[in-house]
């Protein structure tokens, strides 16, 4: 199922309420680097987010290394950014600031 793809003007609003997250070369994704304070921290947030992404049915492109986690977030079906792209950012965000360390 096609998601309806946000055009510039609702990108970059979306973008602004957004703390960390950049627009990737083309526009069409969005970007973060999460740090934490070890590995377990790091995988925490990983299960989190990977819990929430199934129930929205949107997943994330990432790597982990120990206390890293790079996220890039797009529709692929859409071509671009969609709403679940910042929902699934906002919620990352979240769980970024309730992950200690």
């Amino acid at each position: 199922m096609a998601r309806q793809r946000l055009d510039r003007i609702e990108t970059e609003k979306a973008l602004e309420e957004l703390e960390g997250w950049t627009l990737a070369p083309g526009g069409t994704a969005i970007r973060r680097r999460f740090e934490f304070a070890g590995f377990n921290e790091a995988f925490g947030f990983m299960t989190r987010t990977a819990l929430a992404a199934e129930k929205i049915g949107h997943h994330p492109d990432w790597s982990n290394i120990y206390k890293t986690v790079d996220v890039t977030l797009t529709t692929h079906d859409a071509g671009g950014l969609t709403e679940l792209d910042f929902k699934l950012a906002r919620k990352m965000n979240a769980f970024a600031a309730q992950t200690p360390g």
